[in-house]
């Protein structure tokens, strides 16, 4: 039998509130005008908006041997970031644990 590779999944218990609540960050519409400062040639000015959004679910670890569920509880950061005449798009996600 071939060895297979050690395999990491994740569920989520609500992800259409994630979803939603990401959505909306996304689609934040106050500016504080950083988007439409002077930059050096080649660089961009941007305008950021961050929300830390509870999260729970289960990780599931398996491998050849065995398969290993565990629940989470844990918080995420989310950052959505758009340039001068952009939307804001999702950038950057990190769990706070």
């Amino acid at each position: 039998m071939k060895n297979q590779l050690p395999a990491i999944t994740a569920t989520l218990q609500d992800i259409t509130m994630l979803k939603n609540l990401v959505e909306e960050l996304a689609g934040w519409r106050y500016d504080i005008g950083y988007a439409v400062e002077k930059t050096p040639p080649g660089w961009n000015a941007i305008e950021s908006s961050s929300i830390e959004i509870h999260v729970s679910g289960d990780i599931c670890f398996s491998d050849n041997a065995s398969i290993i569920n565990m629940p989470f509880d844990t918080s995420f950061l989310f950052t959505c970031t758009k340039k001068r005449k952009d939307s804001y798009n999702l950038c950057w996600a990190i769990s706070l644990s």
